[in-house]
């Protein structure tokens, strides 16, 4: 759901238009998703116990780097201002949403070895369906970015903060 909420918000900003962005969005955090718990899997018990205690934070922080990114494109913009060029479904921004909105499965993936469960399925389900509704929530959000315009930039920014601020509060609180 991270995943989909962030494809809206890509979607939504007028940032990421087009088909390519879209099969770009929906591939890498599908890919993520995948590649995520079979890495947990394979580092085992130590080196993901190391990570769970920092994840939330790196979500947190790469999630608020990009959310206040585009809250700040949107209010110096204003409502008539031409869309931003910086297009979250290249580059770094892909690589630093997609580590994002799927850090929490290295667990998943080490929580699978310790039942020793086989991760290519799993994997395999997880990444097509995180694929799936990201490609929905990039068509969603590219309708609603055309219904609402320069305003779902700020909203999208809000989301990615709120998101990460749901990640870090869940960890540090003990729900996750």
């Amino acid at each position: 759901m991270d995943a989909f909420a962030v494809s809206l918000a890509a979607a939504g900003s007028g940032r990421a238009a087009g088909g390519r962005a879209q099969f770009r969005l929906s591939f890498h955090f599908g890919l993520f998703q995948f590649l995520m718990p079979v890495i947990g899997w394979f580092l085992g018990r130590r080196l993901a116990g190391a990570l769970a205690a920092v994840d939330h934070w790196i979500a947190f922080g790469l999630l608020a780097f990009v959310g206040a990114r585009m809250i700040l494109s949107a209010w110096k913009g204003g409502p008539d201002a031409p869309v931003p060029r910086g297009d979250p479904s290249r580059g770094l921004t892909l690589v630093a949403l997609s580590v994002a909105t799927s850090i929490d499965a290295l667990a998943v993936g080490f929580s699978l070895a310790l039942l020793h469960v086989e991760i290519w399925y799993p994997a395999a389900v997880i990444g097509v369906v995180t694929a799936a509704l990201s490609f929905a929530g990039v068509r969603l959000g590219a309708f609603l970015g055309r219904a609402f315009g320069r305003g779902m930039e700020a909203a999208g920014g809000i989301l990615l903060l709120l998101i990460g601020l749901r990640i870090l509060l869940e960890h540090l609180l003990g729900g996750s």
